[in-house]
């Protein structure tokens, strides 16, 4: 009996009987209803209720203020951004390496949208508020002063540049040109204002690609200044195909 005592270990009983208890039909997931650490909870809620309000502003403040009425990546970057937190934070937590974070992050990052091309400052955006989402949940920042001077770094460097005029404010158009003699060279004046006065654009610079000599046509590229914020997905489409 004394020596059944003596080789009583407390840690080793309280490991055992933890397992069974987490192996025990009552509870088949071995996951509790209510959290152990409710620190993890609350830094949690903190962190993801501050990336949502960084991403809100950078998204309606900044990049829909400048496309007027239409909002087509308001709903893409409110969800990106706030998946991608919820991924890096998931991550963090089970405390895996951040080479396979970064790794997992890769793979996400090759999946595309094959519906159209994203414009350059939409694709900008993007950018930002993944990487921003990525600092937010990836626990970089060692303190919460350090994470917002870095959120505010960014949004006021955003507000700088928009203020400033320095966003794409080009826009292009394929077109399908039929006076064929003007694409000379040395006719290029003659080019740029026979579209100016066809189009009404404020042409800055034209490209010539394909001529098809049998019709005499060919195709342009008009890089011009747009009289409107909102991006013409429509640019790029030479003509409806034939049903």
């Amino acid at each position: 009996m004394n020596l059944l005592q003596a080789s009583y270990d407390q840690e080793i009983h309280d490991l055992f009987s933890g397992q069974a208890a987490a192996n025990d039909l009552s509870d088949p997931l071995g996951i509790p209803f209510l959290p152990e650490n409710w620190g993890f909870l609350g830094k949690f809620c903190i962190l993801f209720a501050f990336n949502l309000l960084v991403c809100w502003i950078i998204t309606h403040f900044l990049y829909a203020r400048k496309v007027g009425s239409r909002k087509d990546y308001y709903f893409t970057y409110m969800l990106f951004s706030t998946t991608i937190f919820l991924i890096l934070y998931s991550l963090n937590s089970l405390q895996m390496e951040m080479t396979l974070a970064l790794g997992l992050f890769a793979i996400f990052s090759m999946i595309r949208y094959r519906t159209e091309a994203l414009p350059i400052r939409e694709m900008t955006y993007l950018f930002v508020l993944i990487g921003i989402s990525i600092i937010n949940g990836s626990g970089i920042a060692s303190d919460y002063l350090t994470l917002i001077v870095i959120n505010a770094a960014v949004i006021l460097l955003i507000l700088v540049l928009e203020l400033a005029g320095l966003t794409n404010r080009k826009a292009t158009k394929i077109i399908t040109y039929e006076k064929i003699e003007l694409i000379k060279p040395e006719r290029y004046d003659e080019l740029v204002a026979d579209l100016k006065e066809r189009t009404g654009l404020d042409i800055i610079e034209v490209q010539v690609g394909s001529i098809n000599f049998l019709k005499d046509t060919a195709f342009l590229k008009v890089t011009y200044k747009p009289t409107s914020s909102t991006p013409n997905d429509i640019d790029m489409i030479t003509k409806f195909k034939n049903k």
